[in-house]
């Protein structure tokens, strides 16, 4: 099969396949395979969806037996045996053992939808229309979502007013030196500011799309006591972040904090499914039924896979395997920028990791280094401002060897981009 059938049928609203120029295939585990059979080492994980890698058998399995035993497919919102098992392993296996009490709301399969439902029923539940969300974030492609993102680019193409939503400087680049947990609380506090108050504050502890923004600690634990203070939900978007990512299964954990709300999507299927919930503290269960509907607001298959992704998560001990990857890729980054150029900056934790180029001032080396590593044999991208920083997002069962692999592949790709754009040698880039 040529790429010809894309181009003259399919919109050109695509974007991944414009950075992967391939027919793919099949996959497995780190890898993923074209048409051709030339396999490609995957720090992508379908944006995040697929934390456990391509195709793990542990879920593979489950999946399989489901559908032999003709498991029921469709269901809406009914009661089903996929859905209790779900619902019973994310009790036993995450949420009592962190002491964390939340209702679970099964909404439309994507990470957007998910975002829609925790700012209605703020909304709902305050009463009040304005959300506070932060410079540098991103919530999806629908109008409430899109509304809370901060991209230009995205919001342009909603092609109508996004209202009601006020962004506050997040702790990165020149709005370090502002304090933004005092600003929210002069604004809040202060009858004449001209800011509605907000019935949620909507944040990524992480920013992913961002650039690889991970916010302080103690910055997480003031915003905690922020929505208390001014009684403002917390809403925590760990649809990219969570299941894993960071180190801890939820995101936020490293912080102590507990939000109001929390969206999950992507990884939380475990098998790259369509899936997405809202999980909310039981007093802000306000609903009527069918107040926020979708006809797959049940996807039985996610079911099993998020059942088993789980089951993956807590018995192969993932959270030490993540830890101990994480060191790996922050010095093999760290000596990459100390041979290549000092000036880069390195951000992250656990396995989402970005480089920044954009102190180096070539708009388009990002593109070419990226562009060198598919050439190479790996799946990589970019993101943040300007899509300046070259985003780290290996499976979380990658093996070390494979990810040390990968890594050398950056490396590799680097040191040529680097040597073409000084022309001469690679001190001569550090010292210019």
């Amino acid at each position: 099969m040529g790429t010809e059938i894309f181009h003259q049928y399919e919109s050109e609203v695509r974007s991944y396949c414009r950075a992967f120029p391939t027919i793919f295939k099949r996959a497995k585990g780190s890898f993923i395979e074209d048409e051709d059979g030339r396999r490609y080492l995957d720090f992508f994980a379908g944006a995040g969806a697929l934390n456990y890698g391509h195709n793990p058998d542990f879920i593979r399995e489950k999946l399989i037996d489901y559908l032999r035993d003709d498991g029921i497919m469709q269901a809406l919102d009914m009661f089903t045996v996929a859905k209790g098992e779900f619902i019973k392993t994310l009790q036993e296996k995450i949420l009592l053992p962190r002491k964390l009490d939340y209702r679970i709301q099964c909404c439309g399969p994507t990470g957007t939808n998910a975002v829609e439902a925790a700012l209605k029923i703020a909304r709902k539940v305050k009463g009040r229309a304005a959300i506070f969300a932060f410079q540098g974030g991103f919530h999806g492609m629908s109008l409430g979502s899109l509304a809370c993102t901060g991209n230009q680019y995205n919001r342009m193409s909603a092609g109508t007013p996004l209202p009601n939503v006020n962004f506050m400087p997040y702790p990165f680049g020149a709005m370090e030196k502002i304090d933004t947990i005092a600003y929210m609380d002069s604004v809040l506090s202060d009858p004449n500011s001209g800011f509605d108050k907000p019935a949620a504050v909507l944040v990524e502890t992480v920013q992913a799309e961002g650039g690889i923004v991970v916010a302080p600690e103690e910055w997480l634990k003031q915003l905690r006591a922020l929505c208390d203070k001014h009684d403002l939900l917390l809403i925590v978007d760990d649809i990219q972040v969570g299941c894993g990512r960071t180190g801890g299964f939820f995101s936020f954990e490293r912080a102590g904090i507990v939000p109001d709300v929390i969206t999950l999507s992507k990884s939380i299927s475990g098998y790259g499914l369509p899936m997405a919930i809202v999980l909310l503290k039981p007093e802000l269960d306000k609903w009527l039924p069918g107040e926020h509907s979708g006809t797959f607001r049940g996807h039985q298959l996610a079911f099993i896979g998020g059942a088993a992704g789980i089951e993956m998560w807590t018995s192969q001990g993932l959270q030490q395997q993540v830890e101990q990857k994480s060191l790996l890729v922050e010095n093999s980054l760290s000596n990459i920028i100390e041979e290549l150029d000092p000036r880069l900056q390195l951000r992250g934790l656990g396995l989402i990791w970005g480089l920044d180029f954009s102190v180096i001032g070539n708009s388009d080396l990002v593109e070419r280094v990226l562009a060198k590593c598919f050439d190479k044999g790996l799946l990589i991208e970019n993101a943040g401002r300007k899509g300046q920083v070259m985003k780290l997002l290996p499976p979380l069962t990658i093996s070390e060897n494979e990810l040390q692999q990968g890594l050398d592949i950056i490396r590799d790709s680097m040191k040529e981009c680097f040597l073409r754009t000084a022309g001469q040698s690679y001190k001569h880039v550090v010292t210019r």
